[in-house]
């Protein structure tokens, strides 16, 4: 796993710019979604972190810095939706992805799929090293325990356990900071340069930021209902 580990060492103390944008919105075009990604990387972002095998693909003939892919998948009666199974991750790795991103929380896989079983594969068949949104500390260090090679605090506040909380997950990645042998990785709600510097002080060995850049759509909205 020398080259995956090499893939993360890029990461280290960096910023990493979640590119993605609503299904119904212009921005979710794979042009436009790797022209953002471009711009990203050519401000200094270490990384992108991107949905769909098309926008992958995309961003892949513009970009030179690792890509983590993942694909979001809402199946009937499963809510694990971030690359969920296996032919996800292929399809993923196949459009150029560096690192696979899995749901890694505790909740049922679909098809009797397990996350050992899934990590496993897309290291042994894809070849490629596995990021793990997880939730809670707890299935963070299953994470862990199951291969993962890097872990985010990607779904705190995004799950039924997690709910009543509000990302970012600061005392989730001091937790995990604390407790697990591999880097963590703070995503989710940093919405400001101060916070994510304050996730680095804390300890995370990167910072994903989407919305907070990249989240034209939501942004907008937000600033409309607030000056209304």
């Amino acid at each position: 796993m020398a080259d995956n580990n090499s893939v993360i060492a890029k990461f280290k103390q960096g910023l990493i710019v979640s590119c993605q944008a609503p299904v119904d919105s212009p921005l979710h075009e794979p042009t436009v979604i790797a022209a953002i990604a471009q711009a990203a990387e050519n401000q200094g972002a270490v990384g992108v972190r991107i949905d769909t095998p098309a926008h992958v693909s995309a961003v892949r003939q513009r970009c030179t810095v690792p890509i983590i892919g993942l694909w979001k998948q809402q199946i009937p009666s499963y809510d694990v939706y971030i690359t969920p199974q296996f032919h996800h991750a292929a399809a993923i790795a196949q459009a150029g992805a560096d690192i696979i991103a899995i749901d890694a929380t505790q909740r049922q896989r679909p098809e009797g799929e397990t996350l050992t079983s899934l990590i496993q594969q897309i290291h042994h068949q894809l070849g490629k090293p596995v990021m793990a949104d997880v939730d809670t500390i707890e299935a963070a260090i299953t994470a862990v325990a199951a291969g993962a090679d890097i872990v985010g605090t990607t779904l705190y506040g995004y799950t039924q356990e997690t709910a009543h909380l509000s990302p970012p997950g600061l005392e989730l990645l001091t937790q995990m900071v604390k407790k697990l042998v591999v880097p963590v990785i703070c995503e989710g709600g940093i919405s400001s340069p101060q916070m994510a510097r304050q996730a680095l002080d804390l300890g995370a060995y990167a910072v994903v930021v989407g919305t907070a850049i990249t989240g034209i759509d939501y942004l907008v909205k937000a600033y409309r209902s607030a000056i209304s």
